[in-house]
């Protein structure tokens, strides 16, 4: 599964199996989430046969169940955390979709408490968010989506790589599948921005991730 079909094929799952980690899925996972600490100055951490975090009301409220893994998304405070653990953490998404596992961003509906004794946090750390992980009892269903125009700017004709990125921008999930961003193209510059709400920068972390696998670093860049 390549990581454009992985993008097709996600879905948010709140249901789990009680079943461990494959050894080898755990471990391109923990080796993926070095590389994301490294490149973006982050602490992800992988949790794994822990069910306290969800085994709570607000978990229960979620609707989820059986979960006992999770990634935990965690950095150094800051104006850039959220947009940062959004396109690392998208990427470990797509990863463990690749590897036949299933996921769901968790904002609020999990322990946190619970969640924090399991991973290390440094002082000017903070846990944004965790990534429920494991095998679903569904393989969740797709959500519904904006019109492409309503979501981007750019010029007649479109090119054909901002057109791509666009599609695959139009399958991240964001937070109440509210879709609060709008990315606009000069020439090969391109601009993404949040619209506020709930998670806002970290959906548009998500968003800019798949649009730039979905276009290709190398058609464009990113405006400051």
């Amino acid at each position: 599964m390549t990581i454009l079909e992985a993008m097709e094929a996600r879905h948010s799952v709140r249901s789990y199996r009680s079943a461990p980690l494959d050894a080898g899925a755990a471990e391109t996972l923990r080796q993926a989430i070095d590389t994301c600490n490294k490149e973006g100055g982050l602490h992800i951490q992988l949790v794994t046969g822990d069910p306290k975090a969800f085994d709570t009301r607000m978990a229960h409220y979620g609707k989820f169940s059986g979960v006992q893994h999770y990634i935990a998304l965690i950095g150094p405070k800051g104006d850039q955390l959220d947009e940062k653990l959004g396109y690392y953490g998208q990427r470990l998404v797509l990863l463990a979709q690749t590897l036949g596992l299933n996921t769901c961003w968790v904002a609020m509906t999990f322990g946190k408490g619970a969640a924090k004794s399991r991973c290390s946090i440094a002082p000017g750390e903070k846990l944004v968010c965790v990534l429920a992980l494991g095998y679903g009892t569904t393989q969740g269903v797709p959500h519904k989506s904006k019109p492409m125009e309503a979501l981007c700017q750019a010029p007649a004709p479109m090119p054909q790589w901002f057109r791509q990125g666009m599609e695959a921008a139009m399958l991240a999930p964001t937070a109440m599948n509210q879709q609060k961003f709008q990315i606009s193209l000069d020439g090969s510059r391109v601009t993404a921005r949040s619209l506020g709400g709930f998670f806002s920068k970290v959906d548009l972390g998500i968003v800019k991730c798949h649009f730039e696998m979905g276009a290709g670093k190398e058609n464009f860049t990113w405006a400051s």
